[in-house]
């Protein structure tokens, strides 16, 4: 069993910051990638940010300068730091790892989502 927990949403004026945080637990044998996706009310999930085991990211460009993911592999979590929010980024946010629970067995587990709200 695998359990993706995500925190650290919540209520922030346009130009503040959040940190997310999401942790991996449970039966795991190695994490790949892990990432962090939103999805805004009558939009698709689209890509947020996202960061190998080795430590190379990749971000969506509408929040690059801005964000920042981050992950400590000691832990299984994975931060995305967002500064400088826009209303533009209100949405639930979701974390997803790329991970195998045995060497043969590789599957994406999600989070239940965290919302943030940015008030303009």
């Amino acid at each position: 069993q695998v359990q993706v927990v995500e925190s650290g949403g919540g209520l922030v004026q346009a130009g503040g910051s959040l940190r997310l945080s999401c942790a991996v637990s449970g039966r795991i044998f190695s994490i790949n990638a892990m990432g962090w996706y939103r999805q805004a009310p009558g939009n698709q999930r689209e890509l947020v940010a996202a960061v190998t085991s080795g430590g190379s990211t990749n971000y969506a460009d509408s929040v690059k300068g801005r964000f920042t993911i981050s992950r400590d592999n000691a832990k299984n979590t994975v931060y995305l730091q967002m500064n400088s929010l826009k209303p533009e980024d209100t949405a639930v946010y979701y974390c997803n790892a790329d991970l195998r629970v045995t060497y043969y067995r590789r599957n994406a587990y999600w989070g239940q989502g965290t919302q943030v709200t940015v008030s303009s």
